[in-house]
C-alpha cells in the first residue's frame, strides 16, 4: 500500500461583515463524461506536500497555484486532518491530509487548470455545497474555531 500526504486549506474572507468561504470546483479532464461526473467535487485548495516543504508552506504554493491568492494569514491553532483510501490503479493509496484554516483579503481567484469553477459562500451555503462528508466535518470545526477565537 502507498502512503501520501497532502495539505489543504479552508480559506475565508470577510465580505461587509460576512464570513465567506471558499470551494472549488474539482473536475476531472478528459474522461468519459459519466466518469467525470462520478469524480467531480467541490472542495477546498489542496495539494501533495513536495520534499521537506512544512504544511504551511505546501499551503501557500498550492493556494497560490490554484487560485492565485499570496495573502493567506494562518489562523493559528487550527489543524485538523483527514484520513482516507483510495484505488489508483490496482494501488491502494492511504492519504492523510491536514487542513489549516486561513484568511485571505482578496476576492480575485484566478483558477487553474485543475478546476472547472469556485464560489465563496456564507457557512450553511458552503456546508451544503461541498461534496464529501470529511470536508463537512473540516468546514464546521473551521466555523466554531473562528465562532470561538472572534
Amino acid at each position: 500500500m502507498v502512503q501520501e500526504l497532502s495539505a489543504g486549506a479552508v480559506i475565508f474572507r470577510n465580505d461587509n461583515g460576512r464570513r465567506l468561504y471558499l470551494l472549488l470546483h474539482y473536475e476531472r479532464a478528459g474522461e468519459a463524461p459519466k466518469a467525470k461526473e462520478k469524480r467531480a467535487h467541490w472542495d477546498f485548495v489542496k495539494g501533495h506536500v513536495e520534499n521537506d516543504e512544512t504544511i504551511e508552506q505546501t499551503v501557500c504554493r498550492e493556494a497560490q497555484e490554484e487560485t492565485g491568492l499570496k495573502d493567506l494569514t494562518f489562523a493559528n491553532g487550527f489543524e485538523e486532518k483527514i484520513h482516507y483510501f483510495f484505488k489508483r490503479g490496482r494501488t491502494t493509496v492511504s492519504k492523510d491530509v491536514v487542513f489549516l484554516l486561513a484568511e485571505t483579503k482578496n476576492a480575485n481567484v484566478t483558477l487553474s487548470f485543475e478546476h472547472a469553477g469556485f464560489v465563496w459562500l456564507p457557512y450553511a451555503d458552503a456546508l451544503a455545497q461541498t461534496t464529501f462528508e470529511t470536508a463537512r466535518s473540516v468546514l464546521r470545526k473551521a466555523e466554531e474555531f473562528l465562532n470561538v477565537v472572534k
